[in-house]
C-alpha cells in the first residue's frame, strides 16, 4: 500500500545521501519529518536545520511515536524496535513519484559495471535515461529530472531491497547470488530473499534477466510475474542471451565477438549478456547495443588498470568486496598474481580461494582486520604475508614482484577498518602505485 504523507509524522533513519534525499520528498508531501542517525555530526545538524528537521541520536526510543519510518540502506530492518510505525526504505518512497520505467539491477557481484553499462548502451542508442541507484544519485533525488518516456536505470542493493512492497522494476536484472553481507543478513536464504524482492513486486507486463547459470537466481524465475528473459556462459536458452564458443548470441540472431568485449574477464561477459537483454527490451537494436559496448571501458575500481612499473601490472579492484568478486578478479589473469587481501570481514568462507590461488597466485598480502581470519583459511596453500595496511603491501608488492608478474587489489572484503569507503580504498591504492619509483 502507498502510505499517506500529508501532515504524518515521519521518521527518516540513516543520514547519509538516501537519508537526505528522502527527507526532502517527504517535505515536499507535506510530511511532518524527524531525522536520526547513529553518529550524528554538526553537518548533518546544520544541513537538516536548514530544512526545518532535527536531528537526533539513533536509539530503540528515537524509533517511537512515527505513523511512518523511513530507512536508509545502512540501517536494519532489525534496528526497528517492535511496536514502531510501519517501515518503508527510500526506494519504495521513491517509486511513489518516479516518473518512467525502472531497469533495476542487483546481485552479489557485476551490479556497477552492469548498471553503467546499461546506461552507456542506451544513451548511445538515443534511448532517454538516467543512471542512479546505489550507484551515485538516490531514487528520490532523481524524481526532479525524471519523465513519462525516460528509463530509471538503478543499481539496487539487498538492503535497498529488503524494504520494498509495491516498488516495480519494468525490468528486474538479478546477475548472480553469491555468499556476501552475512554479517548482516545471516544466512544466504536471507539474502537471496532480500534480492528477490526486485521479482517479487513485478507484475505480468514486467520482465526479469536472469543468469540460468546461478542455481539461485535459475529457481527466481517462480518468484515473479513478469515474463522471463535468461543470459548464459554454458547453454543456449529458449529467450535471451548466451555464449557459444567466441561470440555472443541471442535467440534473435548473433550480437557480437567476446573479443570486441574491452572489459576484462569472463564474469564481464555475462554482464554484458545481462546489459544486452535489458536494452534490448528498453528498444534498442543489435547494431547499437555492440557499437556501444565496443565503446564502454569499464568503470573506477571495477578491475582498473592502474600502471606498468618495471613490467609489472598494478590493477584496482577495490569493489572486490566479497570472495566472489574477488575469486572472479583472480579468474581475469592467467597468473603471477600479487594479490592484496583483507579489510573488515563480512563473515565469508576464504578456503573456497585456495585452490584458484594456489593455480594463479605467487602470494597473498594481507591488510586490515581479516587478516588472521584468511590467513587461517589460506594457510599452506600459497605464502601468506602479513602486511596490516595497504601501503605496506603495495611496498612488498613492488619489491618481489617480478617483470610479467601482477599486483592486484581484490579484498574479498567491506573497506570499513581502515577506509570510509571502498573508493577510498581504491583511491589510495591508485596513489601509492603512482608514487612508486622504478
Amino acid at each position: 500500500m502507498r502510505y499517506e504523507l500529508a501532515g504524518k509524522r515521519v521518521l527518516v533513519a540513516g543520514m547519509a545521501k538516501s537519508g537526505f534525499a528522502a527527507v526532502d520528498v517527504l517535505l515536499k508531501h507535506g510530511a511532518k519529518v524527524r531525522a536520526m542517525d547513529s553518529k550524528p555530526d554538526e553537518s548533518m545538524r546544520a544541513r537538516l536545520a536548514e530544512r526545518g528537521v532535527e536531528l537526533e541520536a539513533q536509539s530503540p526510543e528515537a524509533f517511537l511515536g512515527a505513523d511512518l519510518i523511513v530507512l536508509s540502506p545502512g540501517v536494519p530492518v532489525e534496528a526497528v524496535p517492535q511496536g514502531a510505525a510501519p517501515v518503508i526504505g527510500e526506494v519504495e518512497l521513491a517509486g511513489y513519484d518516479l516518473q518512467g520505467p525502472v531497469i533495476g539491477i542487483t546481485g552479489s557481484n557485476g551490479k556497477t559495471t552492469t548498471t553503467a553499462l546499461i546506461g552507456h548502451i542506451l544513451d548511445n542508442s538515443g534511448i532517454a535515461c538516467q543512471v542512479g541507484g546505489n550507484i551515485g544519485t538516490a531514487p528520490a533525488a532523481m524524481i526532479g529530472a525524471s519523465r513519462p518516456d525516460q528509463w530509471n536505470v538503478l543499481e539496487l542493493s539487498s538492503f535497498q531491497l529488503e524494504t520494498i512492497h509495491e516498488f516495480r522494476a519494468k525490468v528486474g536484472l538479478v546477475l548472480n547470488v553469491t555468499q556476501n553481507h552475512l554479517d548482516r543478513h545471516r544466512t544466504i536464504e536471507n539474502y537471496a530473499n532480500a534480492k528477490a524482492r526486485l521479482l517479487e513486486t513485478q507484475d505480468e507486463s514486467c520482465f526479469a534477466v536472469l543468469n540460468r547459470d546461478n542455481s539461485i537466481t535459475a529457481s527466481m524465475a517462480g518468484r515473479t510475474r513478469g515474463q522471463v528473459v535468461w543470459f548464459s556462459m554454458k547453454t543456449p536458452v529458449e529467450r535471451g542471451f548466451w555464449r557459444h564458443g567466441d561470440e555472443i548470441r541471442s535467440d534473435s540472431g548473433p550480437l557480437m565477438s567476446i573479443g570486441e568485449i574491452r572489459l576484462r574477464g569472463l564474469h564481464n561477459v555475462e554482464n554484458v549478456m545481462a546489459a544486452a537483454a535489458a536494452c534490448q527490451i528498453a528498444g534498442a537494436t543489435h547494431e547499437q547495443i555492440r557499437a556501444a559496448v565496443m565503446t564502454f571501458q569499464g568503470v573506477e575500481h571495477r578491475i582498473e588498470f592502474v600502471r606498468t612499473l618495471t613490467g609489472v601490472d598494478y590493477y584496482n579492484d577495490s569493489k572486490a568486496t566479497s570472495v566472489d568478486a574477488a575469486l572472479k578478479a583472480i579468474d581475469a589473469f592467467p597468473g603471477g598474481l600479487w594479490i592484496i587481501l583483507g579489510g573488515k570481514d563480512k563473515g565469508s568462507d576464504y578456503t573456497v580461494m585456495r585452490e584458484p590461488l594456489r593455480a594463479k597466485a605467487k602470494a597473498a598480502l594481507l591488510i586490515g582486520a581479516a587478516a588472521p581470519k584468511i590467513e587461517k583459511h589460506l594457510a599452506g596453500a600459497i605464502e601468506l604475508v602479513q602486511c596490516g595496511d595497504i601501503a605496506r603491501a603495495v611496498e612488498v608488492g613492488h619489491r618481489r614482484a617480478a617483470a610479467g608478474d601482477t599486483v592486484l587489489l581484490a579484498p574479498a572484503c567491506a573497506s570499513f577498518d581502515q577506509f570510509r569507503s571502498f573508493e577510498h580504498r581504491g583511491e589510495t591504492f591508485k596513489e601509492l602505485v603512482r608514487g612508486l619509483k622504478e
